[in-house]
């Protein structure tokens, strides 16, 4: 596994041993970020379920000014630092040994631009993870959700957390889906 482009681009990166995280492919990264590259210089990037940090770092390889790196497994959580310090981006990056569904009040920002949202895809965790994050003050109606997923996954749910499926991009096994806010009406 390795950076795909930016300023760490072609630097190696460490992955947890054993099935315990699924790094992105390679290939479904590089469309991911094709897709939102304008999206990416001078953001605040969130990783959830940051497993060993490879979408978090080729946001800040790209630009973002700020990533936060939220994992619960302790083998993940010393790859991401030690990703971090391969990469040089110790210093833009926030990691959260935290449950996603319980500590998300810790990011300290008015606004973040995007968030990647990648659990377990068998573990239920897509609910509460939308839930907590339609109740986050920091996910306004321009920050983009962006969910790895298997195929199958349906998320009309998430239409009742207040959320609008902006897109979605379906790969062989998986997928992504934009998700947003839905926009409030101004009062006439």
């Amino acid at each position: 596994m390795r950076v795909i482009g930016g300023e760490a681009r072609h630097l190696k990166l460490i992955a947890p041993e054993g099935k315990g995280t699924r790094p992105t492919a390679d290939s479904i990264r590089e469309t991911l970020f094709n897709m939102i590259r304008a999206e990416i210089p001078d953001s605040i990037f969130v990783d959830l379920f940051a497993g060993s940090g490879a979408i978090g770092i080729e946001a800040l390889s790209r630009g973002a000014k700020k990533a936060y790196f939220f994992e619960q497994n302790p083998a993940a959580v010393k790859c991401i630092i030690e990703n971090l310090k391969t990469t040089g981006f110790t210093e833009r990056a926030r990691v959260m040994r935290s449950d996603v569904t319980k500590t998300l009040s810790r990011i300290k920002e008015d606004a973040v631009d995007l968030v990647y949202l990648d659990p377990p895809y068998d573990k239920g965790l897509y609910r509460p993870s939308l839930r907590a994050l339609s109740e986050a003050a920091f996910v306004t109606e321009y920050t983009t959700v962006i969910a790895e997923s298997d195929r199958e996954e349906d998320f009309s749910f998430a239409l009742s957390m207040g959320f609008c499926i902006m897109k979605e991009k379906a790969y062989k096994h998986n997928k992504h889906v934009f998700l947003q806010r839905a926009k409030t009406e101004e009062p006439a």
